[in-house]
Parts: structure tokens; sequence; C-alpha cells
């Protein structure tokens, strides 16, 4: 009855029906089941109800029962009406925009229209969302615009929040690709790309909160925050870089030069204790955006890499990720590094860490994860803290 508008129409079959079933079903019908199965018609049950003591037809008798019926058919009309709304709201606002002689614009609410509103977005919040998109993208590329915003700042103009434009929220993603309609260039799949496509549009991410720990950079020539990266190594002292310190800085240094990458902060603490030379840089944990940006314009020079991390599975899993995009060399991260460095805090009666989660297989040595699985331990950086000083000093 719910998917044919709450109506008694129709046939339901039922099988293996007990004697009393039967008994009670013959009753109800007015007529003699006899066999293990029936079909009742609903139209004729309808009446039936009707002319007993319950005085109720099918439907009504069911909302005595419960739980409430639901009328599919209407659910399902009213449903696409107000799916229909949101896309009618959204050609509104771009008919009544400056963006509305824009070829663009249109393959933007074109793919939109194909591709949905997400899971669990309601109609109301879809349309205020892309209403809010409309906007950013008149702010962006009307006529009116002005010069370059902070993604902070626009997000608080067009949504009363700085957090309204933040990677991951559906009105970025939104933004997003229409400036990269606008501008005829792909979608961008990683944090990177896709501040390089707000740069597009003349929105500056933030470019300060986040920073990469860099030891031992030794830059040639350039300008004063060259100079004050270079003297920072030669005094063994740790850089803080921020993602505008790299893109203001020119990383000069000789092709081949060979930088290591190491997972833990305490790594680069220890070499500027040590007062060693190799340059160094760490993911603090993650290869976040402004670790890439470092390592990527390292390797543009034509720096080389060695990377260095823990013996954990989320440990290899980052380091496949390093080795795979740098092409580096593993450093003492072999499966005989391993079981040397298990050997070696047991020995020394080193309170052990079991391994916990999925296993990862390195990709650069088959055997690294078997032997992990088979010992069981999980080893961090700070175990062979002594051996990776070592190859810095």
């Amino acid at each position: 009855m719910e998917g044919n508008g709450l109506r008694a129409t129709g046939a339901v079959r039922l099988s293996g029906l007990a004697v009393q079933e039967r008994n009670d079903l013959s009753l109800l019908l007015g007529k003699p089941i006899t066999g293990a199965a029936a079909t009742v018609q609903l139209d004729s049950l309808d009446t039936r109800l009707r002319s007993s003591a319950a005085c109720l037809g099918l439907r009504e008798v069911l909302q005595e029962l419960g739980p409430p019926l639901t009328d599919r058919r209407a659910a399902r009309t009213e449903a696409q009406a107000r799916r229909d709304q949101v896309w009618s709201s959204l050609a509104s606002s771009l008919e009544g925009c400056q963006l509305t002689n824009e070829e663009w614009a249109w393959r933007w609410y074109d793919g939109l229209r194909r591709t949905g509103v997400p899971n669990g977005v309601t109609p109301a919040t879809a349309v205020r969302t892309l209403q809010q998109a409309v906007h950013v993208l008149t702010l962006l590329f009307g006529p009116g615009r002005v010069g370059a915003w902070g993604r902070g700042d626009l997000a608080a103009e067009a949504t009363g929040s700085a957090h309204g434009l933040d990677d991951g929220t559906w009105l970025a993603r939104l933004v997003q690709r229409g400036i990269a309609l606008a501008h005829d260039t792909e979608l961008p799949d990683d944090a990177v790309g896709r501040r390089a496509l707000w740069r597009l549009a003349s929105v500056t991410p933030d470019e300060v909160s986040s920073t990469v720990l860099a030891y031992g950079l030794r830059p040639d020539g350039g300008g004063w925050r060259e100079r004050s990266l270079y003297e920072r190594a030669v005094h063994h002292v740790e850089a803080h870089l921020t993602l505008r310190d790299l893109h203001a800085l020119r990383l000069s240094l000789p092709a081949g030069t060979l930088i290591r990458i190491c997972e833990n902060p305490r790594v680069v603490e220890a070499a500027a204790d040590t007062v060693c030379s190799q340059p160094l840089v760490c993911t603090s944990g993650s290869a976040a955006t402004v670790v890439l940006t470092l390592l990527d314009a390292l390797a543009a020079t034509g720096c080389r890499f060695a990377y260095h991390g823990d013996f954990d599975w989320p440990g290899i899993a980052l380091a496949n990720r390093v080795v795979h995009r740098y092409g580096a060399e593993p450093w003492r991260m072999g499966a005989e590094d391993y079981e040397q460095l298990a050997a070696r805090t047991q020995a020394r009666n080193v309170p052990q860490h079991p391994l916990t989660g999925p296993p990862t297989t390195a990709d650069w040595d088959s055997g690294l994860a078997p032997a992990m699985a088979a010992l069981g331990i999980a080893l961090h950086e700070e175990a062979t803290l002594d051996l990776l000083v070592a190859d810095l000093a």
C-alpha cells in the first residue's frame, strides 16, 4: 500500500500457513482457505474489514496497528520537487548575477546538476550553499571584482565565517570547480594543486600557520631569506619555514645534493645538538602541503633524497608516499635494519610496543613487512637515533 498511494489494490501472496492461521484467514476473508498458501486481494480484504465489527478500512486498520504508513509515491514526488527547486534556485541566481553571460558558469551549472547534491545535505542547505558559491564566484570573476583576497576574508564576506571555504567543505569544492572551469584547467585532487588553483583566482590561502622543519639547507646566493637560511645552517640551527617563506625563497642547491628526510622532529633536534653537517627535512609524521612544497622545490633543483621513518604500519605507508613521489632511497629502512634494531632494543630491555593496525607492504623491500609481522614490534626513530646522527655527522 505504501508503494501504491495508500490504496487498497493489488494482492499479497502468503505461504507456509499453519492450521490456525488458515482458520483465522478463512474467518477474516469469509471463504475457506485449505492450503498452506493463499492469495489475498487487498480490495476484498478492505471490504471485509469495513463490514466487520472494526468498521474501518484496511488503511485505517494498518494505521491503528502501526507503524504509521508512508505514501512513498507522494514522498518521491515531493522529494523530486525539492530537488528541482534546488536547481531552479541556482539557475535564478546565475541569471540574476554578473556571471550570466559567462559560458563557463553555465557549464559549471550543468556539471553540478549531473553530479547532484552530496548525501546528507538537505535541500534548504543546498540552496543556501549554492547561492554562496555563486556569490563567491561573482566576487572573483564579476566586473566589479577587486584585487587579491585572503581565503579567510573571502569566506567571511560570503558566509560570515572565516572557515567557510576551508578545504574539504562542499562550498570550497563548488568554488574550486568554478575556478577550474573559468581558467580552463583540470580540477586538482591534492592540497598542493588546490592551493595553486586558489592563486589562479588571486585568492591567497593561509600560508603562515603550517611550517616544515628543516636543518642544514645552504642555498647558493640570493637575497636576505636565502642568506638567513644559509646562516642558520652554518650555525647548526634548525629552521621552521612557512608556505609564504617557501614561495619567496630561491632554493638553489648544487645538483645531486643528498637531502635526508626523517619523520620525527627529535632527529632534527639531535642533529642540531651534535652539530651535524648533512641537510635534513622532517615530515613531522605526515606529508603535509608545506612539507611537499619544500621537497618539490628541492627536487626541482636536482637534489636526491634518502628517507627514514618509524617502523610501524603508518610509518611504512608514509615512507611509500615519499619514495614514490621523489624516488627517495631507503635510509636504514630495510628488513635487516629492523631486525638488528629490534634485537638491540630487546638486549637493552627497552619496553616493546606492539604493532597495531593492518600491515602495509614496504615497496622498497618486500621482506620488511613480513619481518615486522613476525616480530610484532613497533620501533620509532628515537630507537635508532645514534645511528641516524652518525650518518648525518
